[in-house]
């Protein structure tokens, strides 16, 4: 990402990535519906909002950031906000629960869960640089995907012409962890069409 450049961290809550990228010489602006919270994080520039209205009212409407950043938060109305406020060369880093955290604890409803390769099928339309599906153990064990992607097109050395890399953190094991497979490279193949500049519809495959 453009050293120095503006980052944008929602959901940011107490403003741990906010003092990281604020100490590293970003201006930051955090949103979040906790004023307290907010106040404590210690960005540049806070927004106490409401994510979460229908329609989205989007409080930075017009802004480019070099960085967007959003971390345990899953309100799937944003996604199209979210890669709009992205600068040209600008990175999305996201990462929230998935499918299976419901074992470990909360969050456990759908609503809240990306379903398999869920992040890589709402980037279709960004460059990825990095997504990872499966099973952390720090700082508790939880089911999570976590993507890097940028409006930037890497090299076509450090492409290869191969599908977007996808890392399991912790093999899933059965059937299931088959059908995850399956469906995560299904989104995988339109997400790499669609960084190629080519047509391709995406949605849930019907994989028993």
């Amino acid at each position: 990402m453009a050293a120095g450049g503006p980052v944008l961290d929602v959901a940011s809550g107490h403003g741990r990535h906010a003092r990281w990228f604020e100490a590293r010489g970003h201006r930051v602006t955090a949103l979040d519906r906790d004023a307290d919270a907010l106040a404590a994080g210690g960005a540049t520039e806070t927004i106490a909002c409401d994510l979460e209205t229908d329609p989205v009212a989007w409080p930075v409407a017009g802004r480019r950031f070099a960085a967007v950043v959003v971390t345990n938060y899953l309100h799937r109305p944003l996604f199209p906000f979210l890669l709009d406020a992205l600068a040209d060369d600008g990175v999305l880093l996201y990462e929230t629960f998935a499918v299976g955290n419901g074992r470990f604890g909360k969050p456990s409803n759908p609503a809240f869960l990306l379903a398999p390769g869920e992040l890589l099928a709402r980037c279709a339309a960004l460059s990825i640089v990095a997504f990872e599906d499966g099973l952390v153990a720090r700082p508790q064990p939880a089911s999570v995907q976590r993507i890097c992607a940028t409006h930037a097109v890497a090299p076509r050395d450090a492409r290869e012409d191969s599908p977007a890399r996808r890392h399991l953190l912790s093999p899933a094991t059965g059937e299931e962890g088959h059908k995850s497979a399956r469906i995560a490279s299904h989104f995988q193949h339109h997400a790499h069409r669609a960084s190629r500049g080519e047509s391709s519809p995406v949605g849930h495959p019907s994989i028993p």
